[in-house]
C-alpha cells in the first residue's frame, strides 16, 4: 500500500564546500523566499572550525530571516557557537545521548540510519527528533555504499512516530518514488546547487515535483 505524504517537504543541504559566502547567503536568501524549505543542513567539509563558525553565523542569520531552522551537519560541539537549531549525526559522529548533552532539548537531532530499521530504532529509543535512510538513488554529493528500498520508508512510515528523511541522489524526476513511500522529508543538494539554471530554479523544480508528487 501506498503512504503518501502530502506534507512531505524539501529539507536542503548546502554544497561541501562555499567559495563565496555572501553570494552563497543570497542565494539561499532567494531560495527560501521562493520555495517551501523545511530546513537547511549546513555540511562543509575539509574546512576548519573558524570556518564553520563564520559561514555557520551567516546562513543562520538568512534562515532565522525566514523562519527556516539551520542544522549542523556531524558537529554537535559548534551548534552552540552558532546558535543552529540543531545537528545531524553520522554513525560515526558520536551518540545522541552526548549531542543533547551538548545542544540541549531545544534543538533537534537527526541521525543517519542508511538501510537499517534496527538503527532507526536505536536512534528513536535514544531520542532522536528524525532519522535519514538513504542513498536511495546514485549521488554524486558523497560516496555511499548502502542502498536501501523505497518500501522501507513505508514501513518506518506504518509503525515509527518520528519523521524520516530521504536522502541520495533524489531530483525532480525521482522523488515521487520515495514520497509515495512514505519520506516525511527529502533532503537534496546537488539537484539544486548543480542545476543548469541556478539553485533556485533547482529548488523550485523539486518543490513543483514535489507538491505534483502528492496530487
Amino acid at each position: 500500500m501506498s503512504a503518501r505524504k502530502p506534507d512531505c517537504m524539501l529539507y536542503l543541504i548546502t554544497p561541501d564546500q562555499i567559495e563565496d559566502l555572501d553570494t552563497f547567503a543570497k542565494t539561499l536568501s532567494d531560495i527560501l523566499q521562493a520555495t517551501e524549505v523545511a530546513c537547511v543542513q549546513l555540511r562543509l567539509k575539509g574546512v576548519d572550525d573558524a570556518t564553520i563558525i563564520q559561514t555557520g553565523l551567516k546562513l543562520v542569520e538568512v534562515c532565522h530571516e525566514h523562519d527556516v531552522p539551520l542544522i549542523l551537519n556531524d558537529r554537535a560541539d559548534l551548534v552552540p557557537k552558532i546558535d543552529a537549531d540543531g545537528v545531524h549525526l553520522g554513525q560515526g559522529d558520536g551518540t545522541v545521548a552526548d549531542a543533547r548533552e551538548i545542544i540541549g532539548h531545544m534543538r533537534d537531532i537527526g541521525v543517519t540510519c542508511h538501510d537499517s530499521m534496527d538503527l532507526a530504532f536505536a536512534a528513536g529509543e535514544a531520542g532522536a527528533n528524525y532519522v535519514a535512510f538513504g542513498a536511495f538513488f546514485p549521488t554524486d554529493t558523497k560516496e555511499t555504499v548502502y542502498r536501501p528500498d523505497p518500501s522501507l520508508l513505508t514501513v518506518w512510515d506504518e509503525i515509527a512516530e518520528i519523521p524520516s528523511v530521504a536522502i541520495g541522489g533524489i531530483t525532480a524526476d525521482n522523488c515521487a518514488q520515495v514520497i509515495s513511500a512514505g519520506a516525511d522529508l527529502i533532503a537534496v543538494s546537488g539537484a539544486v546547487w548543480n542545476h543548469p539554471e541556478g539553485p533556485v530554479s533547482g529548488a523550485e523544480a523539486i518543490v513543483s515535483a514535489m507538491k505534483a508528487a502528492t496530487k
